[in-house]
Parts: structure tokens; sequence; C-alpha cells
């Protein structure tokens, strides 16, 4: 089972359903990973998404990653990597608290914009990409971030979204 709480604020505007979408990205994310399993044995997995402005998301990530500037989407997982097989194990009711995602609206628009895509779609890809950060994904060698890409592309084409790292020729 899975729990996926949104908190919209200004500038995001009231379409789509953001839940729902939010929902079915992390869902989708998630069952492209090992952690699949939780949903066979009705664990239940709780993420939060915070839809909002460049200036909390400069702040939060100034805060905690020491970049000065707004980014698309932060990640803040609740579960250290290296537990993510056994935290299952240790939880009398099934629970676990994966962790919480933000995106920044202005960067997600312009990004949007620049790709010639809707917000939505960009969105929700953000949203897998920070799921799978949640799960222990990174990018930090071309290695991991190549297998991160894969994982992306197969989780959106699942979504009927279009491979983001295709580069557009205009």
């Amino acid at each position: 089972m899975l729990d996926v709480a949104v908190l919209r604020e200004d500038p995001w505007p009231d379409g789509p359903d953001w839940e729902r979408l939010a929902t079915r990205a992390t869902l989708a994310a998630i069952e492209r990973t090992p952690q699949r399993d939780w949903l066979e044995h009705q664990v239940q997995i709780e993420v939060a998404v915070r839809l909002t402005s460049d200036d909390e998301v400069h702040l939060l990530n100034r805060q905690y990653r020491g970049k000065d500037r707004p980014t698309n989407v932060l990640s803040f997982p609740m579960v250290q990597p290296d537990l993510l097989d056994t935290v299952t194990q240790g939880s009398d009711d099934g629970e676990v608290l994966l962790g919480d995602i933000v995106l920044a609206h202005g960067v997600c628009a312009a990004e949007a914009a620049d790709k010639g895509i809707s917000v939505a779609d960009h969105a929700t890809h953000l949203i897998v990409h920070g799921t799978l950060h949640l799960l222990g994904h990174d990018h930090g060698t071309d290695m991991e971030a190549e297998a991160m890409e894969g994982l992306e592309r197969d989780v959106l084409r699942g979504l009927g979204i279009a491979d983001p790292y295709l580069i557009r020729e205009d």
C-alpha cells in the first residue's frame, strides 16, 4: 500500500490532480525496483511530495546541499540506502516512511517549456527521479547516472511519457 501526501503551494496551479499524478509516478518507480516486494507484502509506504516555490527550494538546497541556487527537485530520504532491504523486518506495523520530495515550480516550468512538454509530464519525471533517490539510487558517477536514467526511461515509458533524455533537434 502506498500513501503519497501532496502539499501544493503557490505558485503551483490547481490542475492537474497533483495527488493522483504523484501517486502514479511514485508507484511506477517503486514497481520497477527491488522494493516492489513491499507492495506484495502489504507494507505501508509513505512519501511526502511538496510542490513549492523556487525560493523555498533555493533555501533548502543551500541549507542541505551547500548549493546557493534553486534546483528542480530535492529528495530527503528517511531510510539509509544500506537499510532498504531490511527496513520492514524491524517494523511492528509494516510501515516505511520513505521520505520527502520537493519540486520548485519556476525551475520545473522553465525546464518543461525548454523541452516542449507539459509541466505535468516534467513533474512526473521529477517525482520518479526523486522516488528513485529515496530508494537509494544515485547519479554521482557515469555508471550510476546511466543506470538511473535507464530506470527513469523505463518507468516513464510505462506511464506513456516520452524519454526525457532525448536531445531534441528543432
